[in-house]
């Protein structure tokens, strides 16, 4: 078994290129994904959509490399320029959802979110997005509800954005395999399934896995790496 820490934010966009790959990856039966959700817009970093002039030539550029769309009503979402970009809501929206769906479905209820934002063009930050994807998932809306209002599930999702703070982690995607007591990185937002299980084979036996060029591709606070 391969044990992989997928470390994302829900409004990063090369996460959500790279969904397509991971979620392909995650149905071999010896890979296991957890995933944790990062901080790319948080605290002072949050803002309104409209003050990140980088994200539509990012977006294009993801759309180009990956072959991911970007709905209409993002589309939308993106030329009004409104919706607050607010990484600890998001992270507290994926724990809700994750308590009530279970460890085990916490990647497919990530890209429920991604789903939201993206192709939605729905706030990750708005509770009636959680009961749409709760609806969708056949999840108990009451239950994501009480979750979303749960000091408890919040208090658990700022302890995984400090602890990715601690391993030094402020950039996203970023897929590291879990070898022995270290942890590596892998992959790339390009890379297809097959490279990545290309990669977490060789580096599974110690074996300097291949970089691809589009390896540095990311989202940081600083803007998206093309």
């Amino acid at each position: 078994m391969h044990d992989l820490l997928y470390v994302f934010d829900a409004y990063c966009g090369w996460c959500y290129g790279m969904a397509p790959a991971l979620h392909e990856l995650a149905a071999d039966d010896d890979i296991r994904i957890t995933v944790v959700h990062g901080a790319l817009f948080s605290g002072a970093n949050s803002a309104p959509i409209g003050r990140f002039g980088h994200i539509p030539g990012a977006n294009a550029r993801i759309a180009e490399l990956t072959g991911v769309a970007f709905g209409p009503d993002y589309e939308r979402l993106l030329s009004e320029g409104r919706t607050l970009l607010d990484s600890d809501a998001a992270a507290r929206g994926l724990a809700a959802l994750r308590a009530s769906a279970g460890d085990d479905r916490a990647l497919e209820m990530a890209g429920a979110m991604q789903a939201a934002f993206y192709r939605d063009g729905r706030s990750l930050s708005d509770a009636e997005t959680y009961a749409a994807i709760a609806a969708d998932r056949g999840l108990d809306a009451d239950a994501v509800q009480r979750h979303l209002d749960d000091d408890v599930i919040a208090g658990q999702a700022r302890r995984d954005q400090d602890w990715l703070a601690e391993l030094g982690v402020h950039s996203y995607p970023m897929l590291l395999l879990r070898r022995g007591d270290e942890l590596v990185q892998i992959g790339s937002p390009t890379a297809s399934a097959a490279q990545l299980r290309a990669q977490i084979t060789a580096a599974a036996r110690i074996v300097p896995a291949p970089h691809e060029a589009t390896a540095g591709l990311a989202c940081s606070p600083d803007g998206c790496a093309d």
